[in-house]
């Protein structure tokens, strides 16, 4: 499994969760990885589990100055990164609400993290990848929620996943002429620390298991296998494109 030899990979809230699984992964099939995460200690230990080939990273994807010190350190080391996954966000739950009843601090917080935080990974990215003239591989973290209903007392949530899905296609647009691919996965509802209120309520994850044809719920590991693809060189003509791996939950 030498995929991915060669290349550095760079992958935010990699402390837990899907992040964390990509980035084993992605050492696994020959990268070096970045683990980067706002919390230290999350990030030491996923950094620590995967050894000699990661090393950690402490940045606040909301905060520019935070990212790019963190890809400028990165670039003086030797570990300029030429495959980014933007993976870090997060879902207010019991404060994310219906349009009506949202309110403005929640809004912009999770805008702020989400969507920003997210194009601020980008604009470092690819910054990086433009100096380095060697192109390289974006990929972004969407949600069903941007794409349909499912996301309907979500709205800060769900705006965030729809603004992220844009912001792909326009920055592999601008890009593309100079190597750089960018995409967007889509995975179903994925169990992850992420969803803890949901996982707890029987009643709640039944009925969106209930939606998902394949009928389970989703897990890290079923998001790693598009990811290697598209870092790889397997993936040189993909740019631009949103894959969901959903179990079809996008199809209804």
């Amino acid at each position: 499994m030498s995929r991915l030899a060669g290349k550095t990979a760079l992958v935010t809230g990699a402390g837990t969760g899907i992040g964390r699984a990509v980035a084993e992964r992605f050492a696994r099939e020959g990268a070096r990885v970045v683990i980067a995460d706002r919390d230290a200690a999350a990030a030491a230990d996923a950094a620590a589990a995967i050894g000699d080939a990661a090393r950690a990273a402490v940045l606040d994807i909301s905060d520019e100055a935070s990212v790019e010190a963190a890809f400028t350190e990165l670039a003086q080391a030797g570990w300029a990164p030429d495959t980014v996954v933007a993976n870090a966000g997060v879902q207010l739950f019991g404060h994310d609400a219906a349009a009506a009843d949202l309110d403005l601090d929640v809004w912009k917080r999770t805008i702020d993290i989400n969507l920003t935080g997210t194009f601020l990974t980008v604009k470092h990215a690819v910054r990086t990848m433009l100096a380095a003239g060697v192109g390289g591989s974006i990929i972004l973290t969407g949600s069903p929620t941007g794409l349909n209903g499912e996301g309907k007392d979500f709205t800060a949530y769900s705006a965030s996943k729809a603004g992220i899905h844009g912001l792909a296609r326009t920055v592999a647009a601008a890009y593309a002429d100079r190597g750089i691919r960018v995409n967007t996965v889509v995975p179903a509802y994925t169990e992850t620390s992420l969803v803890t209120t949901i996982t707890t309520d029987p009643e709640a994850r039944a009925a969106i298991i209930g939606r998902i044809p394949l009928g389970r719920a989703g897990s890290p590991a079923d998001v790693e296998g598009i990811m290697v693809f598209l870092a790889s060189d397997d993936g040189e003509f993909a740019t631009g494109s949103l894959f969901a791996v959903d179990g079809g939950m996008t199809t209804l």
